[in-house]
């Protein structure tokens, strides 16, 4: 599946830009803040409904404007089109075929779309939300019915905190609920992470020469039941008004020699570390559910050397998938992204305009 057609209005400094985007490999270069990001979060907003690198979708909203809208057709055995608008005043709204989106998710089913920019050694750098969120795209993509699952369980576990602040004497009548919705979230994330690991070590031995491990803890004691974690926390969760135990506190540990990664690798081999995982998790659900996301890549050559970022490229072709990236130097000049071929379509961002070249 891929994204043919792109029209953006008024996300952050682009007002309005209309691409035809390759089925394989476009490439859009221009200087720093010209929009080249810009233009891969709109991408990225047409799949998960939000940026990758603002948790506030009012803020790609081009300033002194009420609105952004981003505009996408796909191919594949279903072709669809999706509209996103994100407005100050009535949030996001999305629509896939002309019809409502029931939930966000509906996005990632009809347009999975992965990104791998600067930022993403925060995944091993930073705590277990990013992590979770990794996780359970996965999850979501082979695992059918965790979608429902965790929709259920997220508004069990409102209700649980709304009666531990407001009537604690009724928070315990919702534990049955919690438990058992928790523990078949739990048994999800658990097979999607045993499946992942033959690509895990192929390619984190392939893209870092490092041994490292991946452990999914799921947010509770090991060797307890969830129903046996929120009765032994009850009190501590009515101090705080909050669940301690359970799936939303799950984390996949990352782990060198026994060691969280983050306190032993540098900056450039936790990048090569969350390149690995997010690579793995593409493999992983070309294997289980023949689906090949969309691939952006920002700026793919940051903070790695020649070797590491040879690796890198030849590993991101061999899943075969579309790729959007970008670059700061045009392909007539060669450079890092050389190995990556000659782009089918290239575009050129200058002060928040596109142009073919």
């Amino acid at each position: 599946m891929s994204l043919l057609q792109l029209t953006v209005e008024d996300v952050r400094c682009l007002q309005r830009v209309e691409l035809s985007l390759d089925p394989r490999y476009s490439l859009i270069w221009g200087s720093n803040g010209s929009g080249k990001t810009s233009l891969l979060e709109a991408v990225f907003l047409l799949g998960r409904g939000r940026s990758f690198r603002t948790r506030s979708s009012e803020r790609l909203i081009r300033h002194g404007q009420s609105r952004l809208i981003v505009f996408g057709r796909t191919d594949g055995p279903v072709p669809n089109a999706i509209g996103i608008q994100v407005a100050r005043s009535d949030g996001t709204i999305a629509r896939i075929n002309g019809g409502p989106v029931g939930s966000l998710t509906d996005l990632s089913q009809a347009f999975p779309v992965q990104v791998i920019d600067p930022g993403v050694h925060k995944l091993v750098e930073e705590g277990g939300y990013r992590r979770r969120r990794w996780m359970d795209w996965a999850v979501f993509h082979v695992e059918p019915a965790f979608a429902d699952l965790w929709g259920r369980y997220t508004r069990a576990i409102k209700q649980r905190n709304a009666a531990l602040r407001q009537q604690p004497a009724q928070a315990p009548a919702w534990d049955p609920e919690v438990a058992r919705l928790g523990e078949l979230i739990s048994q999800s994330r658990a097979r999607v992470m045993e499946k992942l690991q033959p690509a895990w070590h192929e390619l984190v031995a392939a893209l870092s020469g490092l041994d490292v491990q991946l452990h999914y803890s799921r947010g509770w004691a090991h060797d307890v039941q969830l129903a046996k974690a929120l009765e032994d926390a009850r009190s501590r969760d009515q101090a705080k008004g909050l669940t301690h135990s359970g799936p939303h506190r799950a984390d996949v540990l990352v782990r060198l020699g026994g060691r969280p990664a983050r306190e032993v690798l540098s900056r450039g081999q936790q990048k090569l570390v969350a390149i690995a995982m997010t690579l793995a998790q593409l493999r992983l659900m070309q294997e289980l559910t023949a689906t090949t996301p969309t691939l952006l890549l920002d700026d793919p050559g940051a903070e790695l050397d020649r070797p590491h970022l040879s690796r890198f490229i030849d590993q991101v072709m061999r899943l075969g998938c579309q790729l959007v990236v970008t670059s700061l130097q045009p392909p007539s000049e060669g450079g890092a992204l050389a190995s990556l071929g000659q782009p089918r379509r290239v575009f050129h961002v200058e002060q928040g305009g596109v142009a073919p070249v």
